[in-house]
């Protein structure tokens, strides 16, 4: 029998893993496959100016320019919308589509879509078993899912669901929407989930180093590990996994080799929305994040905080 194989996933961060911050994460190595934030499905069929916004890369054969898969995921609660729209994003190159049942945001939540949903199995089942039938077979379709909304009486019967309408693997945040990302994630209930579904399940949830990243697959079992907010304030936690598993030292990257990275993320901002806040926001977002595991950051942070054109900030990282 065949071992498994180890995969590394980043995660559809809302607002914070756009198509730049997959270029730049999937350059520094370590990703197997990359999921989009989600588009929101309500009761319009999007474009293709749409498709693109949130997956470029959709022009380049679903993959980044490291060569990374990446998945398109979809956010809603009306099946038939959300099929006829998969099926357009399919029309437009997508090869993968994934279902948000995990958003822990209330204006998604109000409207019956996320984290939400987890209080109706049998409205999950019917999701996915209409997007299934309507896909091409050749289509992949997988789901992302928490724990629960308020509580973990549902979770079994939510994985359960997605499994019977016919998705191929299932991604479980180890919190349920109530907790949002308070400390700690329940790694002790993916072993639970996984224990009940037979389809590949990847865990999710508060890895932020190497040893957390150990200790949540012998928690659960898994062998796919989908790396979030982690991977954001550690740049190449991704690669130093990869590396770890490939038996060879971590190697964790220096202040001072990050700081090209950074400055290639500020090169891309730049190339992407030169003329209006994007770039800005985005640097001091990540270096934001990246404070809690670099100092330097803090400092960096501080340097550009008040600058407003780009060319002042390019400046500074140049130096």
């Amino acid at each position: 029998m065949n071992k498994p194989e180890n995969r590394l996933v980043l995660a559809p961060m809302q607002g914070l893993v756009d198509d730049v911050m997959r270029d730049l994460l999937t350059r520094i190595g370590g990703f197997d496959e990359c999921v989009t934030e989600f588009v929101r499905i309500t009761h319009t069929v999007h474009s293709r100016p749409t498709w693109l916004k949130y997956m470029p890369e959709l022009q380049h054969g679903n993959r980044t320019r490291a060569g990374v898969a990446v998945t398109l995921q979809l956010l809603g609660s009306d099946a038939d919308n959300m099929a006829v729209n998969a099926l357009e994003a399919v029309r437009h190159g997508a090869d993968k589509i994934d279902l948000n049942f995990g958003c822990p945001a209330p204006t998604v939540n109000k409207h019956a879509g996320g984290a939400v949903l987890l209080q109706e199995p049998a409205r999950i089942e019917a999701i996915v078993r209409t997007l299934r039938q309507r896909l091409p077979e050749h289509i992949a379709l997988s789901a992302k899912m928490r724990l629960g909304y308020t509580d973990k009486t549902l979770a079994l019967d939510c994985a359960r669901a997605i499994e019977a309408g016919g998705a191929e693997s299932l991604t479980v945040h180890a919190r349920t929407k109530i907790e949002g990302y308070e400390p700690p994630a329940h790694w002790d209930w993916l072993a639970r989930v996984r224990a009940h579904v037979r389809i590949p399940l990847t865990a999710n949830g508060d890895v932020f180093c190497l040893q957390d990243y150990i200790d949540i697959k012998k928690v659960s079992g898994c062998h796919s590990v989908m790396l979030g907010r982690g991977a954001v304030m550690v740049p190449d936690l991704a690669r130093q996994i990869a590396a770890y598993e490939a038996g060879r030292p971590p190697a964790p990257l220096s202040w001072a080799e990050l700081m090209p990275w950074i400055r290639l993320f500020f090169e891309l901002c730049c190339a992407k929305e030169a003329n209006n806040k994007y770039p800005l926001a985005r640097l001091k977002q990540w270096l934001g994040m990246m404070k809690k595991a670099y100092p330097e950051a803090a400092v960096l942070f501080d340097a550009i905080r008040t600058l407003k054109e780009p060319a002042a900030v390019a400046a500074i990282l140049a130096a």
